[in-house]
């Protein structure tokens, strides 16, 4: 349970905010214009459902405007309140910074249980929710640019980039006014993924420095290693299978609301997705046994242990019981203020939520560039790399016959080298590339300053810095 005294999560990311720039050299009106929040706009609107007008309240945060477009996702679900909305939105302020998105931060909710709401109804919900915020340019291409969160998917964005088109027909940009859109609607290939590739991305590159795994206590690299994920929706999911398929980890454990479902010789990720989708939770899954009390599994020895699901999971109640030496954040505030101090006692490396699930908005930036410039990326270079590819290997091919050197490249390299890069495979680099980038400005400095002894730290100084740095351009 979590404790009476501990701070809520608004109030948690003002002292983590707090303690990054006790470290750093900022004017006290500098320092009070990054921390506050600009603006929240709450609507109450009615939609007539089921013979009835139901009334829902929603909300539309924005953090900083040090940058433009602000960007932020949109959740759906029943506990959404205004505090949670402006600490997300900061948050996204500082996530955009720390991997060089060129956006200010915002973020969304609509206090709704999508569950309890046909297709068709929320579609209706959404629509006027959209046109609600639109009218008051809190969703435009150029001011404001929501993205999925909980809740909400690429269908949603679909009906609300509708919905903005609708209302502005002569703008030629109206579908960049959301991201994480499907393909048919102006989509980008690999942002469903993109979170959950991001948090594999950077354990990645936590991995390729053994400085930083030895700090962990662990050794060698992801192979083999133990993880528990909670929350297997679609950023657990993606994370949890392409760390089992492609990196060789082993989930011991998927910890969702009705329990856990656990097998330390490792689970199938897939079969166990499909459980859910068909029976709604864990319980009775085949895979492996289930334990009732999901949130005791969080204790569970393990190497890795990735929170996907809600903030406020890892608390000062539990805090002290989790074995996991490396926990990485795949949800927004999944670890308390409280439960931060408590870990980095421990020894505990904590991969903080602002880097390890930036995935989602560095493709939604690549998804707003290509909408933007009105052409799908690899278009106009493909083919032609293809052919250069091509040249030289008939070149290669020629010089080794001429020579009588009898060389031949393997089939599967041949037609692997001569393919020139699709849509995916160059989102794919980008969002490797920032997460790369990202993680060594962050370990700089951890290892570079004394006064930093933890990567979360060192991510809001880094952020904050990048947003001061646009505050003093602007002449603040």
């Amino acid at each position: 349970m979590e404790q009476l005294d501990e701070p809520g999560f608004r109030e948690g990311v003002d002292l983590m905010f707090n303690r990054a720039v006790a470290l750093m050299d900022l004017s006290p009106g500098l320092e009070e214009k990054i921390r506050v929040c600009n603006a929240t706009y709450i609507v109450r609107f009615g939609v007539r459902l089921r013979g009835a007008i139901h009334t829902f309240t929603g909300y539309r945060s924005v953090h900083s405007e040090h940058m433009e477009p602000v960007k932020g996702g949109i959740r759906y679900a029943p506990e959404v309140d205004q505090d949670e909305v402006e600490a997300l939105a900061a948050l996204m302020t500082y996530k955009c910074a720390l991997v060089e998105t060129p956006f200010g931060g915002s973020k969304g909710g609509l206090c709704i249980d999508p569950r309890d709401w046909d297709e068709h109804e929320l579609e209706a919900i959404t629509r006027r929710f959209a046109y609600e915020l639109a009218k008051r340019d809190l969703i435009n291409p150029s001011q404001n640019v929501p993205a999925p969160d909980m809740g909400t998917s690429e269908r949603e964005m679909a009906w609300i980039a509708d919905q903005y088109a609708r209302m502005n027909t002569t703008d030629i940009n109206a579908r960049a006014c959301v991201t994480g859109k499907p393909l048919n609607s102006g989509g980008i290939a690999g942002r469903v993924e993109a979170t959950g590739r991001g948090v594999q991305y950077a354990l990645r590159e936590f991995f390729r420095h053994p400085e930083d795994v030895a700090a962990a206590g662990l050794t060698g690299g992801l192979e083999g290693k133990r993880v528990i994920v909670q929350g297997l929706g679609n950023v657990g999911y993606h994370a949890a299978h392409f760390l089992q398929t492609e990196d060789g980890a082993k989930i011991t454990a998927v910890i969702e609301r009705d329990g856990a479902v656990v097998r330390e010789e490792g689970l199938d990720v897939d079969r166990v997705r499909e459980w859910i989708a068909k029976h709604g939770g864990v319980s009775g899954c085949p895979e492996g046994e289930h334990v009732a009390d999901g949130r005791s599994v969080l204790e569970a020895e393990c190497d890795i242990l990735i929170p996907a699901a809600l903030e406020g999971q890892i608390n000062m109640g539990n805090a002290e019981r989790i074995r996991a030496p490396l926990i990485i954040e795949a949800a927004n505030g999944p670890v308390t203020y409280g439960a931060d101090e408590i870990l980095r006692k421990k020894g505990t490396v904590v991969i903080p939520d602002m880097y390890a699930n930036a995935g989602g908005v560095t493709v939604s930036y690549f998804e707003w560039v290509k909408n933007l410039s009105h052409i799908r990326f690899g278009r106009m270079q493909r083919r032609q790399e293809e052919a250069q590819n091509r040249m030289l290997v008939t070149e290669l091919e020629r010089l080794s016959a001429d020579q009588g050197l009898g060389w031949q490249l393997s089939p599967g390299f041949k037609e692997q080298f001569m393919r020139g890069a699709d849509e995916l495979e160059l989102v794919r680099s980008g969002l490797d590339d920032t997460m790369r980038i990202a993680y060594q400005h962050m370990r700089a400095a951890w290892h570079g300053r004394d006064d930093v002894h933890d990567l979360r730290t060192a991510a809001f100084v880094v952020a904050i810095e990048r947003v001061a740095a646009s505050y003093r351009a602007k002449g603040l």
